[in-house]
């Protein structure tokens, strides 16, 4: 094949040649699709073969990997000053041979991140991820910024959100990752976030809201409210809200909320079957951590379901996820007893 030919390499597998108007790619991962020019189509699958590839290796002495403005991935040989689309390393690919699953279930409580987003480039896209600067929120991040998207950070430290944002820079330094300032606990914080945001002039095809805490003393926020139902609802309620409009104008987009299956386990209704918005930030006296906890963490499916039902005409769509049973974070360090249940519970738990 004369693309093969150019990128210094020679047609190893005849027998596949593709059929007139097909173009072989790779993702970012390595993985080998096929673009049906004639018909404006891509699949994963040979044309001829049905097979699936992935490229073996490293790239070739002098090689670089780049992404164009359109989000394709293309190849510089810096040694003979020239660029192609088509990835060097295509001469020796190796058969995918999936596993069919014996459930229904394609992923389960074992897959991790980058397992799950394996082959995709979300080149273009882009991303908030609140308490992005560790636990699930970290490896959320990062497992986006390397595949491609353009991350924001949203910390109540900038310092720690700084210091994440070089750890994924460290494992590919081409990411587009920024930190910025958000502590939920301050509605303030929160529009100047917004207001921050929407200087930029990006769009944002998904928000992730998975910032929380976890076990705290009762306080008051600057605001007056309870500070578990404000930093793991009221916080995210508000920038929602004010991130709206951009949602609407980057569909198709959508809005991730974590929550909990602790949700279950409380009630926000008074004796009549009414809502009791004392129970949602109540007093000291009437406070107890894991209640406050398991009710923000039901107000957030709740807020999650109505969002889907009111922008999704939009081209927004919103969910509410249970990231795994006691995954072991640093969400318990507000509290002793919480630390060591913790402790005594991660053998069997997942790995961030």
């Amino acid at each position: 094949m004369a693309a093969l030919k150019y990128a210094g390499l020679e047609d190893t597998d005849s027998e596949e040649e593709l059929p007139p108007g097909w173009e072989e790619r790779t993702t970012k991962d390595g993985w080998v699709y096929y673009a049906n020019h004639l018909e404006e189509k891509t699949q994963w699958e040979h044309p001829k073969s049905g097979k699936r590839k992935r490229v073996a290796g490293d790239l070739p002495y002098g090689w670089e990997q780049e992404t164009d403005e359109n989000g394709q991935v293309y190849f510089v040989d810096h040694i003979n000053k020239r660029t192609t689309y088509l990835d060097p390393r295509l001469a020796f690919t190796v058969e995918d041979n999936p596993v069919k699953p014996t459930t229904r279930q394609k992923y389960d409580g074992n897959s991790t991140a980058m397992e799950i987003l394996q082959g995709r480039d979300l080149s273009g896209k882009v991303v908030i991820v609140t308490g992005a600067n560790s636990g699930i929120g970290f490896e959320t991040a990062k497992s986006l910024a390397l595949h491609g998207a353009c991350v924001i950070l949203a910390c109540r430290s900038l310092a720690r959100g700084n210091d994440a944002v070089q750890r994924i820079l460290g494992e590919w330094h081409k990411a587009k990752v920024e930190a910025m300032t958000l502590d939920l606990a301050s509605l303030q914080s929160v529009q100047h976030f917004a207001e921050a945001f929407k200087s930029k002039n990006l769009l944002l095809h998904i928000l992730i809201c998975n910032a929380a805490v976890f076990g705290v003393p009762w306080s008051l926020t600057e605001d007056g409210l309870e500070s578990t139902f404000q930093v793991n609802h009221l916080g995210h309620f508000y920038l929602v809200q004010l991130l709206e409009d951009v949602l609407c104008q980057s569909s198709p987009a959508r809005v991730v909320v974590v929550s909990s299956e602790s949700h279950r386990f409380t009630e926000i209704k008074d004796s009549s079957g009414k809502l009791d918005f004392s129970l949602l930030s109540p007093s000291k006296k009437e406070y107890w951590a894991m209640l406050a906890y398991n009710r923000s963490k039901l107000c957030n499916i709740l807020f999650s379901n109505e969002l889907n039902r009111r922008l999704s005409p939009h081209g927004v769509t919103s969910n509410s996820v249970h990231p795994g049973n006691m995954i072991y974070s640093s969400i318990h360090r507000n509290w002793w007893v919480y630390t060591l249940l913790f402790t005594l519970a991660r053998p069997f738990t997942k790995s961030m």
